[in-house]
């Protein structure tokens, strides 16, 4: 346990910051899981629309540190594929 008050506030912060940060992960995979089912659904104007909406959410959560931003852009550019294979099949 926290023996000092420099400790035990960074004891407080790191909580408030594992919750910020839990929010904002949950956040980004509501939004992406929005994009899978129009996806699934056949849907290419709806997907593009979810996209739309994800692409800031993820962005921000990689702007904030929550994932890292190479893993944010990996995971637009296959969703973002796609979106556009729908038209195409």
């Amino acid at each position: 346990m926290a023996n000092n008050a420099s400790a035990r506030k960074r004891i407080r912060q790191t909580a408030t910051r594992t919750e910020r940060n839990t929010a904002r992960k949950s956040r980004m995979r509501t939004f992406v899981k929005k994009v899978e089912t129009a996806i699934a659904s056949g849907d290419k104007a709806a997907a593009a629309e979810a996209l739309r909406a994800a692409q800031p959410e993820m962005q921000r959560a990689a702007g904030k540190g929550v994932t890292h931003l190479n893993t944010v852009a990996r995971k637009l550019s296959r969703l973002s594929a796609r979106v556009k294979a729908i038209a195409t099949a």
